[in-house]
């Protein structure tokens, strides 16, 4: 028995689907900055801070990096209310999101600031620079340059696995194509749709990454 395309409900789920990209793009936006912030600080502390918070940068990043995401989002969302935190669903989304990539990305953080030549630092140490303007003013900027296609791969990565969030009721791209496949009974239409949405998404994101990398690192280094 043959199987009949059908997409003549797409024009009444467009704003469904738009609606669902945009809090997709909002939760990978929000991750990425707070992520990046985080994994700077947890690789210099990793590098330069006292053994007690060096332990805990590398517990964390273990636990985070050996442990399922969807079961970290449900240990977040399904557990901390048993201690008396209860977290909106889009909060709770954020900071799964967020803790996991920062534990992926303070590893690449980390061999970006190891890459840099130890002569840069000298230098700047000889020229008078403290040594948070060193990190910030010297060896960041050239540890960036290094790690940028890493990271923007993290970050897409990260972008489609925000799927997940899904499963407590945050209404992204995936929400809203199980709610419209479950009242037109079109899963096919319905996810190939959106799996064209993400793979739009995917190639927008590392399209721009690109760009503004090229554009802050180049004028950063030189």
């Amino acid at each position: 028995m043959g199987y009949s395309l059908d997409f003549g409900w797409l024009e009444g789920a467009a704003g469904a689907i738009a609606r669902g990209a945009a809090m997709t793009i909002l939760l990978i936006a929000v991750t990425t900055i707070a992520g990046t912030v985080i994994s700077v600080l947890a690789a210099a502390g990793r590098r330069s801070g006292p053994k007690w918070l060096k332990r805990a940068i590398t517990g964390y990043v273990e636990v985070i990096r050996n442990t399922p995401f969807l079961v970290q989002l449900f240990f977040i969302f399904f557990g901390l209310p048993s201690l008396g935190i209860r977290l909106d669903p889009i909060v709770a989304a954020i900071l799964a999101m967020t803790l996991n990539m920062a534990a992926y990305t303070t590893e690449i953080v980390g061999a970006g600031l190891d890459a840099v030549p130890r002569g840069q630092r000298e230098a700047a140490f000889a020229l008078g620079l403290r040594p948070r303007q060193v990190f910030v003013k010297i060896v960041l900027p050239q540890a960036m340059k290094v790690i940028f296609p890493a990271l923007t791969s993290q970050i897409v990565i990260m972008m489609l696995e925000s799927s997940v969030v899904s499963q407590i009721a945050v209404r992204e791209l995936t929400y809203e194509a199980d709610m419209l496949q479950a009242r037109t009974f079109r899963a096919f239409e319905t996810y190939l749709v959106v799996t064209m949405v993400y793979l739009g998404l995917s190639v927008a994101l590392r399209r721009i990454l690109v760009g503004v990398g090229r554009r802050t690192l180049s004028a950063g280094v030189s």
